[in-house]
């Protein structure tokens, strides 16, 4: 992970693996490459979503304690904090992210607002599952309710409502290399309740995953 990259902490959790040269968190598997914790992380990633997509429910709705679950299959082996909230405060690239303090408070706000209004995901309609999938998401990151793995969490959420919504699973990749700064201006928006650009990216999400399918973008 890259010195303009990595996220800023203080407090108990910053503590590095030692020898990793402050790269790599402290962690259950004495990991100190970035490469190999970026594999682990990845394989784990991928074992948790196709765990999990095989347990939800099309009628589930989701909670504050299932996202918490979420994160502690995917790395509980790997990080002894996982799937509990953290307790210090975090930014990236200059932007704050909730205070520490706050987090309970907000994820018990994301439960009972947009978790409660959309899902389980049954949107029909391809605006409607874009908008569903892209609220949600820009709130979680926004709360960023972990130490570590918060995007790829808040993704895997939207996968299974996806899922839920009779999509495919997602593909993300249009978010990454040269689409990384647009994702991160429509999280910024979010923080102030502009949805749309949101909205926007998770259609382009949808359309790529469709297309991938050898399905129609329905535009």
């Amino acid at each position: 992970m890259s010195e303009k990259t990595r996220y800023r902490a203080s407090g108990a959790e910053a503590e590095f693996e030692p020898g990793s040269r402050g790269r790599v968190l402290r962690n259950r598997l004495g990991i100190r490459s970035t490469r190999e914790m970026a594999a682990r992380e990845s394989l784990a990633l991928l074992a948790a979503t196709e765990r999990l997509a095989g347990e939800i429910r099309v009628d589930q709705p989701f909670t504050a304690e299932d996202i918490r679950q979420m994160h502690w299959i995917w790395l509980g082996e790997i990080y002894s904090w996982a799937g509990e909230y953290r307790q210090v405060n975090v930014s990236k690239e200059g932007f704050v992210f909730a205070a520490a303090r706050e987090v309970p408070r907000l994820m018990n706000d994301l439960e009972r607002c947009p978790l409660a209004e959309f899902t389980p995901c049954r949107a029909a309609e391809f605006d409607q599952q874009a908008r569903a999938l892209g609220v949600v998401h820009a709130e979680l990151v926004l709360i960023h309710p972990f130490r570590e793995g918060n995007g790829r969490c808040a993704r895997l959420l939207a996968t299974l409502m996806g899922l839920q919504a009779g999509l495919p699973p997602l593909d993300f990749s249009g978010l990454e290399g040269r689409g990384k700064s647009r994702y991160f201006a429509a999280i910024e928006a979010a923080l102030g309740r502009d949805y749309k650009p949101i909205t926007s990216l998770f259609r382009a999400v949808i359309e790529r995953t469709l297309r991938a399918q050898g399905g129609s973008s329905r535009a």
